[in-house]
């Protein structure tokens, strides 16, 4: 029964570390893909946005970025060359000028370094 209660312990305090945890790391902006790059554009201009989902609210459910009001993030599509859907590739824009991107789906994310 020990046994039970410290893995399960372990496993909540894995589990809670993990969703607490910030953006991994940071990319610059030469680094970044040419179409995130031009996604990059479109966002500081206003749009247009080529997919009806982008600049919409980005719930942060994953809890990698840091905290905020919601609200706070909202996502944007980086086209995927030859992808037959939206990818994986976005970028997710706080109040404040902060941009994240992820290439994974939202499973990781970099600050974006200009």
């Amino acid at each position: 029964m020990k046994r039970l209660l410290f893995g399960l312990l372990a496993s909540f305090v894995l589990l809670t570390g993990a969703m607490a945890r910030g953006p991994v790391g940071e990319v610059g902006l030469a680094d970044l893909p040419k179409e995130a790059r031009e996604t990059l554009v479109l966002i500081k201009k206003g749009g247009p946005y080529p997919h009806k989902q982008d600049d919409s609210v980005f719930g942060n459910r994953e809890r990698l970025l840091p905290q905020a009001a919601r609200g706070t993030y909202h996502e944007y599509t980086v086209r995927t060359p030859g992808a037959k859907d939206r990818g994986a590739r976005r970028i997710i824009a706080a109040k404040g000028a902060e941009f994240y991107y992820t290439d994974d789906h939202y499973n990781s994310f970099r600050r974006i370094r200009e």
